[in-house]
């Protein structure tokens, strides 16, 4: 099971279940992946509903990656995700909270 204190969220993944997270690198990385914009900006759009399914590959492919898997965006685009296109969303918005919010702070426990 992830843990939230930790900013882990589970996921899922052709049948396995991964843990992911937003580490340092893989922050860094996700802005490179999203070429343009900041993470603020990115933050903004998920509280707002504005995300796009760009935003959320992105959020999850590098979740996945700070969690210990070394797939690739190619990968994840065939890859079963448990609970479809909603369950990824779910866990890119709560990557998200639990990397920006201190234990206990509301979403953080998403």
């Amino acid at each position: 099971m992830g843990n939230p204190w930790a900013g882990e969220v589970e996921l899922v993944l052709d049948g396995e279940r991964r843990v992911a997270k937003l580490t340092l690198g893989a922050l860094a990385e996700l802005e490179a992946s999203l070429g343009a914009g900041t993470l603020v900006e990115l933050v903004e759009r998920f509280e707002q509903g504005r995300f796009s399914t760009r935003d959320v590959l992105a959020l999850v492919v590098a979740g996945l990656r700070g969690g210990g898997w070394r797939g690739t965006t190619a990968d994840l685009l065939s890859a079963e995700i448990g609970g479809g296109p909603v369950e990824a969303a779910r866990v890119a918005g709560a990557l998200l909270a639990r990397a920006f919010a201190l234990p206990g702070d509301g979403d953080g426990g998403v």
